[in-house]
C-alpha cells in the first residue's frame, strides 16, 4: 500500500540527514567505467552539448536578431519561447519511441531534423519565418535529452552515477560556453551577421550521428527488451505510453513540477544575461564573453563536483544547499559591473548549475525503469513548458523599468534595468525549487535494470499481462 500524504510529509524533514555514503575516490570511479561505458557516456554527453549550443545562439544574439528583424528584444524572446513550448512534443514522440524501439535510431532521426531546422534558421528572412522555423526547431529538440541521458548514464556502475551525472549535465554549461566563444569568432567578421553561427550549429548532429551509428543498443535497454521477443510496433509503443500514463501519473506530475522550477531557475539567470550587460552596462561582444565563459567555468565545476558530492550526502540536500547559496548570491549577480563580476559570475553559476548536475541521475532513479526516456524526457520538457515564457516575462517587465538612453554609433538606444526583474523573479523560483526538492522522493542507489522495482502492488498484475502479451507478439 502507498505511503500516505501525511506520513509522507512526516519523513520529508528526517530524511534530508545524509547518510554519508562512504566516499570513493572519484578517478577510482572514472577508472571503474569500460570502453563502452565511456563511449555511451560519451555520444550522450556531446548531443546534449549541442543541444545547449543551439538553444544559446538565440539567446546571445538577440540584439543582432531584434535588428534584422525589426522588431524589439522581447519580440525576439517569443522564439525561444516557442522553443521551450514545443519541446514536449518532440520528447513524448522520441522518448516513447526510444523506450520501444531503442535508443540508437530515434536519436538518428532526431538529430537529422536538428539539422534541418538550425540551417533553416540561418536563411530565414522575416520575423514570422523564423517563429515558425524555432517552433519546429522545438520539437527536434525536446527529443534529445531523455535518449541522451538514458543512453549516457543507465549503464554506468552503481557508484559512479553522482560524478558522471555531475559531468553529463555539465554539457549544458558547456554547450553555451561553446555558442558565447563561436558567437565572439562570427560577430561582425563575416558579411552575414548573426547568420554563420546557426549554420555553423548544423554541422556537429552529422559526426553525432555517424558516432551512434557505430553503437549498439545500451545494456540496459537489451536486458528490457529481451521478454518482447518481437521487434517494436507503433500499435505497441501507443500500448507503453497508456500503461506509462496510466500507472506512474502521480510520479510524473511530480516531476514535471519539480522539472519547471529547475527551468526557470536556469532560464531566469541565463537566458537575458548577455542582453542585461549589453544593454545596461554597455558591455562590448568581447566583454561579454569573457564574463559568460567565467561563469560556465563556474558552472562545469560546480555541476561535476555537487553531483559527486550529491552520491555521499544525498540528492536531494545537496540541491536545497545549493539554492540557499545561490539565492544569497542574486544581488550582486545581478548589480556588479567591475572586475568582481568574474568571480560572482563564477559562483552563482557554480550554485544553479550544481543543483543541475544532480538532476539527470536524479530523474532516471525516480523513474520506471521500461519507460525511463519517456518519464525522463518528458517531464524534464513538460517543466521546460511551464517555464517558457521566462525569458519573455523578464524582457517585457524588464522594458517597464527604463534607464536615461545613450548615444551609441550615431544612434540612440533605449535602456532598461533588466537586472531588477532577473533578482526578484529568480529568488522566487530559487525558494519554489527548495519546497518541491523538501517534499520530494529520493532513491539513491536504485536498481537500473530491474523492472520488478517499478512495479506498485496494484499494478503489478496490470504490468505482467502486458508483458506476456509483448511475449506472445500482440502488444494492443
Amino acid at each position: 500500500m502507498a505511503i500516505g500524504t501525511r506520513e509522507h510529509l512526516a519523513t520529508r524533514l528526517p530524511t534530508l540527514k545524509p547518510q554519508l555514503n562512504p566516499a570513493v575516490n572519484p578517478f577510482r570511479l572514472l577508472r571503474s567505467l569500460t570502453l563502452q561505458h565511456w563511449l555511451f557516456f560519451l555520444v550522450g554527453f556531446l548531443a546534449w552539448t549541442w543541444d545547449a549550443f543551439d538553444f544559446h545562439t538565440v539567446t546571445l544574439t538577440y540584439s543582432e536578431l531584434s535588428e534584422s528583424f525589426g522588431e524589439k528584444p522581447s519580440k525576439i524572446s517569443v522564439g525561444v519561447t516557442l522553443v521551450l513550448m514545443f519541446r514536449p512534443v518532440g520528447a513524448a514522440i522520441f522518448g516513447i519511441a526510444s523506450d520501444r524501439f531503442g535508443r540508437k535510431w530515434p536519436f538518428v532521426i532526431n538529430n537529422v531534423l536538428l539539422i534541418v531546422f538550425e540551417l533553416s534558421t540561418g536563411f530565414c528572412n522575416t520575423y514570422q519565418q523564423f517563429l515558425a522555423v524555432r517552433a519546429l526547431f522545438g520539437i527536434a529538440m525536446g527529443g534529445i535529452y531523455g535518449n541522451a541521458a538514458a543512453t549516457a548514464l543507465e549503464d554506468c556502475p552503481e557508484e559512479a552515477r553522482g560524478l558522471m551525472s555531475g559531468i553529463f549535465q555539465s554539457g549544458y554549461p558547456f554547450g553555451y560556453l561553446l555558442a558565447t566563444v563561436f558567437w565572439e569568432a562570427f560577430d561582425e567578421k563575416t558579411g552575414h551577421g548573426w547568420r554563420p553561427l546557426f549554420w555553423f550549429g548544423a554541422g556537429p548532429p552529422a559526426l553525432l550521428i555517424v558516432f551512434r551509428l557505430c553503437l549498439p543498443e545500451t545494456d540496459a535497454y537489451d536486458k528490457r527488451n529481451i521478454s518482447r521477443n518481437e521487434k517494436g510496433t507503433v500499435r505497441g509503443a501507443f500500448a507503453e505510453f497508456q500503461l506509462a500514463v496510466r500507472m506512474y501519473w502521480r510520479r510524473l506530475l511530480y516531476l514535471v513540477l519539480f522539472m519547471a522550477g529547475f527551468n526557470y531557475m536556469s532560464h531566469s539567470t541565463q537566458d537575458i544575461v548577455a542582453l542585461m550587460l549589453e544593454n545596461k552596462y554597455h558591455f562590448s561582444s568581447t566583454r561579454i564573453t569573457q564574463v559568460i565563459v567565467v561563469a560556465n567555468i563556474g558552472a562545469i565545476v560546480g555541476g561535476t563536483l555537487v553531483g559527486f558530492s550529491s552520491q555521499i550526502f544525498g540528492r536531494r540536500l545537496s540541491i536545497i544547499v545549493m539554492c540557499i547559496i545561490g539565492v544569497a548570491l542574486l544581488y550582486p549577480y545581478t548589480s556588479t559591473a567591475g572586475p568582481g563580476i568574474f568571480a560572482v559570475f563564477f559562483f552563482e553559476q557554480f550554485c544553479v548549475q550544481g543543483a543541475w548536475g544532480i538532476i539527470p541521475i536524479h530523474l532516471i532513479e525516480l523513474s520506471p525503469t521500461a519507460f525511463r526516456t519517456f518519464v525522463v524526457g518528458t517531464s524534464y520538457q513538460l517543466g521546460n513548458l511551464i517555464s517558457s515564457a521566462s525569458n519573455t516575462i523578464e524582457t517585457t517587465i524588464g522594458e517597464r523599468y527604463p534607464l536615461p538612453s545613450i548615444e551609441r554609433n550615431g544612434e540612440t538606444v533605449q535602456r532598461y534595468d533588466y537586472s531588477v526583474v532577473m533578482r526578484i523573479f529568480s529568488a522566487c523560483i530559487f525558494v519554489y525549487v527548495i519546497i518541491i526538492t523538501l517534499l520530494g522522493p529520493e532513491e539513491l542507489g536504485r536498481n537500473m535494470k530491474d523492472d520488478d522495482e517499478d512495479m506498485s502492488d496494484e499494478n503489478e498484475g496490470t504490468h505482467r499481462g502486458l508483458q506476456e502479451n509483448a511475449s506472445s507478439g500482440n502488444w494492443a
